[in-house]
């Protein structure tokens, strides 16, 4: 069944080393549009966690966001720049020495200090690195499972909108034989009246080949035929596993086009209350495609 592009899911993973958070939020979109935000040392890791990603999604804006914490820099490839960082706070107590204050440095704050960390060119611990590979399978995993359900939902609202489409397609196709027969015998009444004002003479063969012309322009029965067939394929388009977005947007496109020239030919007030009735289902079910995935 079809899922939607819209979802949330979120994984935490929490060890006795290290605990990590993937949190994942996602909106409509006509491509896979991956936003990631997670710690800069983790950044080399990016294409391999996109992979995991591709895996699990095909179209929509994904925003992807990791936090770590770790008992242990090394764990993450870096080191601090300890004679650096010493020297500054040397520094720093030689200045509250000389101003008479007391000085209790925050080592909490080295953290934020980027300049102060060197990149060790190595990669992250392979423990970790797998940890993130798994926390990120089940966190998507999460998110699949609130995007099914929002699916889900859409789904039944489509297919109560398709059987609604039915119906009207059904009205369309049951009035315009009425249609074509008024149309032909006023036409006939109208050439005949103008032929007589004239004072002209009309053959029985040259009229009917107007009524003719008059039914073919005004004929919908292939219209009829090729709707029907699209609202078929709109109902198995929402049944199916996998991908649907794209088919299903096509096939409105497809039953728009067909049952637009149905209210062009016909002609008729009826006809045009029908096909008006029968866009604006059709428009509230293209509304629901777009988050379709």
């Amino acid at each position: 069944m079809p899922v939607s592009m819209t979802g949330f899911g979120r994984f935490e993973t929490i060890t006795e080393e290290f605990s990590h958070v993937w949190e994942i939020r996602s909106v409509n979109n006509r491509f896979l549009d991956m936003k990631w935000r997670m710690p800069s040392v983790l950044r080399s890791l990016e294409t391999r966690f996109e992979k995991i990603v591709r895996k699990a999604a095909s179209r929509g804006r994904i925003d992807i966001s990791l936090s770590v914490e770790t008992r242990s820099a090394a764990l993450l490839g870096v080191s601090l720049n300890t004679a650096q960082a010493g020297a500054m706070l040397d520094q720093l107590r030689s200045l509250a020495k000389a101003q008479g204050v007391e000085f209790v440095p925050d080592m909490n704050r080295l953290l934020s200090a980027s300049h102060l960390w060197r990149d060790d060119s190595a990669e992250a611990d392979p423990g970790l690195v797998a940890s993130l590979d798994q926390g990120l399978k089940k966190a998507l995993a999460d998110w699949n499972s609130s995007r099914r359900v929002e699916g889900a939902e859409m789904v039944r609202d489509m297919t109560t909108r398709f059987a609604n489409l039915r119906v009207l397609a059904a009205a369309v196709a049951e009035r315009v034989p009425t249609v074509l027969k008024d149309k032909q015998q006023a036409t006939a009444e109208r050439l005949t009246a103008l032929v007589a004002q004239a004072g002209m003479t009309f053959t029985e063969e040259r009229l009917a080949q107007e009524v003719a012309v008059l039914a073919d322009r005004l004929d919908v029965s292939e219209e009829i035929t090729r709707l029907a067939a699209h609202l078929d394929r709109l109902d198995e388009a929402a049944a199916a596993e996998g991908e649907a977005g794209k088919r299903l947007d096509f096939l409105i496109q497809e039953a728009f086009r067909e049952i637009n020239t149905c209210g062009n030919k016909a002609q008729d007030v009826e006809v045009s209350r029908l096909v008006v009735d029968f866009k604006v289902e059709l428009e509230k079910c293209r509304e629901q495609v777009q988050n379709i995935e």
